[in-house]
């Protein structure tokens, strides 16, 4: 099964995640598919710029619990979203948790619909938005993200916007994007290339310095005791124990 769709229209590729049986949860399937498709873009010199899109309600629902990627496999799929010499930008038009906001927090641009919604779930089920933070970090507000890392509330477009979550959001995404394509297909290859370094040098620090200890504080969390209760509580539809 292909799990992740591509097109190209005038110098832009689309990559859409198709698996809205699990909400285009981050299986190893799907992280892989995406990788695969990303070095496909990256080798292209048709490829301007890559949009990154779904299908069904749902951006990305995070770790797929039944079948998760390696840790390592997802942050080299974070890092090769921010490396890849060519812009990346989100189009969202559901709803994105977890894991799926670090897909987000990779992305050069990321624009949503008005009614798309947004959590940091982790907390709730006994683990931390580890890997996630080495794009999201340097980006956004750190209020916001302390805010919401801790709570796992929901958020709405307009709030991901003034956290620095996303670029911009409106009724049409298409409408939103429209200026933006225009602008990337406007552009030379060597001067989006360029500027893309720039703008994501703070980042790929990040990486460098604590992806090894991030990934490791994944790992940990998700073989605990906490994360097992936490995972089999949401499998079942019920709350765990620690809810008072």
């Amino acid at each position: 099964m292909t799990l992740v769709h591509t097109a190209h229209d005038r110098a832009v590729t689309t990559l859409t995640l198709d698996s809205p049986g699990n909400r285009n949860a981050l299986s190893a399937a799907l992280v892989g598919g995406l990788a695969d498709a990303l070095t496909r873009c990256g080798k292209d010199s048709d490829v301007r710029a890559v949009v990154l899109t779904h299908t069904g309600n749902t951006f990305s629902a995070g770790a797929d619990l039944r079948e998760p990627p390696h840790p390592d496999a997802f942050v080299g799929l974070l890092r090769q979203i921010v490396e890849l010499p060519k812009p990346v930008v989100a189009r969202v038009t559901g709803h994105v948790r977890a894991g799926g906001l670090g897909l987000l927090g990779a992305c050069d641009i990321a624009v949503a619909s008005g009614d798309a919604t947004f959590a940091f779930t982790e907390v709730r089920i006994g683990v931390a938005p580890a890997v996630i933070s080495l794009p999201l970090l340097p980006r956004t507000d750190p209020r916001a993200l302390a805010r919401y890392y801790l709570t796992g509330e929901r958020f709405d477009a307009t709030e991901a916007v003034r956290a620095g979550l996303l670029t911009a959001a409106g009724d049409d995404v298409d409408v939103t994007l429209e200026p933006v394509l225009d602008g990337l297909r406007r552009s030379s290859p060597q001067g989006l290339a360029e500027t893309k370094s720039l703008l994501t040098a703070k980042v790929l620090e990040a990486f460098d310095r604590d992806a090894a200890e991030l990934t490791a504080l994944s790992a940990r969390l998700f073989s605990s005791a906490q994360a097992r209760e936490g995972m089999t509580a949401f499998l079942e539809r019920r709350d765990p124990v620690w809810v008072v």
